[in-house]
């Protein structure tokens, strides 16, 4: 036996070591990493979302100043142009005899032709009730008519826009209710406009369109609501230069008969509101009504017994025919009799100036006082006599 097939002599153990339990495995060292260098992109990343927060917040601002610059404020629209949006009443031979209009520069008036087709009488009303007669210079095409103011007005004018407004800017039109109260309404905007349907009444024809700085910018004008249109700026310069451009020249009417406008008459009660007072006002009412109807036939019932044996229907005809009551107002009721009243009440003429007593004139404010009495379970018309002599209306 060799010395190669000897066992192994046991291996020695340091005395300080501890005793093996488990196969004890060692532990790879990860080796130490370089340090951690700034994150460029995300630096840039970052800058980059703040400018676009700013750019969008900018944008957003200048976006919301960009719409509140284009909105109209209707309330002082027509605080501030008010004035010079006026009734424009007509006696005619054709015409409605009722619209709305616009005083501009060196007493231009524009309307709607439709009212003063072959016109007897003119006047226009301002909204503090101040009268002025008024020539028709011209009708257009689109049915634009251009009137010349005769006399003078403290208000300013309106001035036409010196161009046309932004498409996108809102726009409101001013006009009068047949009762004669003046209106505001938004329009739309070039762009996006409003059906003119939604806001007009045949009163409102004539009236004009106008933008946040009340500027004119259009005029309405059609012969019915539901024909209704806008006339643009640049039309509206052409008839009031001075050399005008789509125009044709027109002459007054020549009829022996002649209307204004046919709605309902409700006189203003400035008394009190007794059960006395609403039936003088509602007999009145009815017979300014028929009058501007020029219904003579119907006035009749509205008259007493006695009334009649002095004012037939020829005579009312032969008196009226060219008359248009308006602006009536009731100052005064009081009793008469068992169940009758007197009723004092004041209004306004609109008449041809060539019918026999004229003198020229075309317009009258009278002040009156009725004496109603009670036939058949109503008041009616007994008399009248004068309070006032009549007035120019201007």
């Amino acid at each position: 036996m060799d010395g190669r097939d000897l066992p192994r002599p046991p291996r020695r153990v340091p005395a300080d070591a501890g005793t093996l339990t488990q196969l004890q495995t060692t532990t790879p060292r990860t080796p130490d990493l370089p340090p951690r260098q700034p994150w460029v992109y995300g630096r840039f990343l970052a800058g980059f979302l703040v400018v676009l927060l700013i750019i969008a917040a900018g944008a957003t601002a200048g976006w919301l100043f960009r719409a509140e610059s284009l909105r109209i404020n209707t309330g002082q629209v027509l605080e501030s142009i008010g004035h010079g949006v006026v009734r424009v009443l007509a006696t005619t031979c054709e015409g409605s005899g009722e619209a709305s209009g616009v005083l501009l520069e060196n007493g231009i008036v524009l309307t709607a032709a439709s009212a003063v087709k072959t016109p007897l009488s003119i006047v226009i009303v301002t909204p503090d009730n101040q009268i002025r007669q008024a020539n028709l210079l011209g009708t257009s095409a689109d049915g634009v008519a251009v009137l010349r103011m005769i006399g003078q007005l403290e208000d300013e004018p309106i001035p036409l826009a010196t161009a046309d407004p932004d498409p996108k800017s809102e726009l409101a039109q001013i006009g009068y209710t047949a009762a004669g109260q003046q209106r505001i309404q938004p329009v739309g905007t070039t762009e996006r406009p409003r059906a003119l349907s939604e806001v007009m009444n045949a009163a409102k024809l004539g009236g004009p369109v106008v933008d946040k700085y009340g500027q004119v910018v259009g005029l309405v004008a059609g012969d019915t609501v539901q024909a209704a249109t806008i006339i643009g700026l640049a039309k509206l310069r052409a008839y009031t230069a001075p050399k005008p451009v789509g125009l044709t020249v027109e002459v007054g009417g020549k009829c022996a008969r002649s209307r204004g406008p046919q709605s309902p008459v409700v006189p203003e009660l400035q008394v009190a509101s007794t059960p006395l007072a609403v039936e003088a006002q509602r007999m009145l009412g009815d017979y300014l009504t028929l009058e501007n109807r020029h219904d003579f036939t119907a006035l009749q019932a509205v008259y007493s017994k006695y009334r009649k044996k002095s004012m037939s229907p020829t005579r009312d005809r032969d008196s009226h025919q060219t008359s248009y009551f308006f602006d009536p107002k009731i100052t005064g009721v009081s009793a008469y009799g068992a169940d009758g009243a007197y009723a004092r009440m004041t209004f306004n003429v609109l008449f041809s100036p060539d019918v026999k007593g004229a003198g020229g004139l075309n317009c009258r404010r009278f002040d009156q006082r009725y004496r109603l009495v009670r036939e058949g379970g109503k008041l009616v018309m007994d008399g009248v006599e004068m309070v006032l002599p009549g007035q120019v209306c201007d």
